[in-house]
């Protein structure tokens, strides 16, 4: 094949999520529907986010990032993949494989796991510290922590794709995958990859280890001060403030750590099946956590219907 970017490949070939043709339909159809659910509960969050004055509060701020980003990764996605189920050949460009890696590190790998981390900072505030709610979540704070997660996101984003187009893919080009990860990237390489195992353990320790600390002692804290409260009503206003959060953690760390962590000897099929969590169940459920037992969310909701 002809050279591009200092690689003799121009294209990979992805083997998707299945290779049975009786499959590609039903699938087809369900992740369509998925792709439907998921698109309209975060754009409708988003949506009531920003024309309902009462959610404008720190939690929607983060609320309204975090629909953001689940929308954008789902995106980077499914719509290849629903081209993929149709499609005889399934075909993706060198940059394109890129630019998908890019923005899979960015929203999906860094981006949210620090959202999720000032959401529960905002939790551990808003419930050990509220006399100070106002001044420690202003909307300069909130900026600013935002910021610096998407500054987070670039950087390591960043690093991983300027990393992988100093390789060099000679002959093999088939990923085993539905989208472009890094560990299937790897095993192509035909040069050394040992500055992007370097790369891989450095950013996404970091980027893994201190937002599950900072997460893991906000709620700590926050348990500690639910403990110390005396009323049973007061202690379950407060735990279910943040039970939303905890759930939206739990499945996206849980999904991370099932996927990454999982035994050598788990198959690539079985690897495959599992990232469908984190790529497409993750930014679906999200949207139905933070509505379906959110008065705040169901109000705006009834308020902007009588608006139409």
């Amino acid at each position: 094949m002809a050279s591009g970017n200092g690689s003799f490949v121009t294209q990979f070939i992805l083997l998707g999520l299945t290779d049975q043709p009786d499959l590609q339909l039903p699938l087809f159809f369900l992740f369509l529907v998925m792709y439907m659910v998921t698109v309209m509960g975060n754009l409708g969050l988003i949506i009531l986010v920003v024309l309902n004055s009462h959610l404008h509060t720190p939690m929607y701020f983060f609320l309204f990032n975090l629909s953001f980003i689940d929308l954008c990764y789902s995106s980077v996605f499914t719509p290849k993949m629903l081209i993929n189920f149709i499609s005889e050949k399934n075909i993706i460009s060198l940059m394109g494989c890129m630019t998908q890696l890019y923005f899979f590190c960015f929203f999906f790998a860094i981006s949210e796991c620090y959202v999720l981390t000032s959401m529960a900072h905002d939790r551990y505030v808003a419930i050990c510290n509220p006399l100070l709610y106002n001044i420690a979540m202003s909307p300069k704070v909130c900026s600013s922590l935002m910021l610096a997660s998407y500054l987070m996101a670039f950087s390591g984003a960043t690093a991983h794709t300027g990393c992988m187009l100093r390789l060099t893919f000679c002959d093999a080009n088939t990923i085993n995958h539905y989208f472009c990860d890094i560990p299937p990237l790897l095993q192509l390489s035909c040069t050394s990859t040992y500055i992007n195992d370097m790369v891989v353990f450095i950013v996404v320790g970091i980027n893994i280890i201190v937002p599950s600390l900072t997460i893991s002692v906000s709620y700590g804290l926050i348990l500690s001060s639910i403990l110390h409260i005396s009323s049973r009503k007061g202690r379950f206003k407060a735990f279910s403030t943040c039970s939303s959060h905890i759930i939206a953690v739990s499945l996206f760390f849980g999904s991370v750590a099932f996927m990454y962590l999982r035994p050598s000897a788990q198959s690539v099929d079985e690897g495959k099946i599992s990232s469908v969590f984190y790529t497409n169940i993750v930014p679906l459920l999200n949207p139905l956590i933070y509505s379906l037992r959110n008065k705040d969310v169901k109000r705006a909701l009834r308020k902007t219907l009588g608006r139409i």
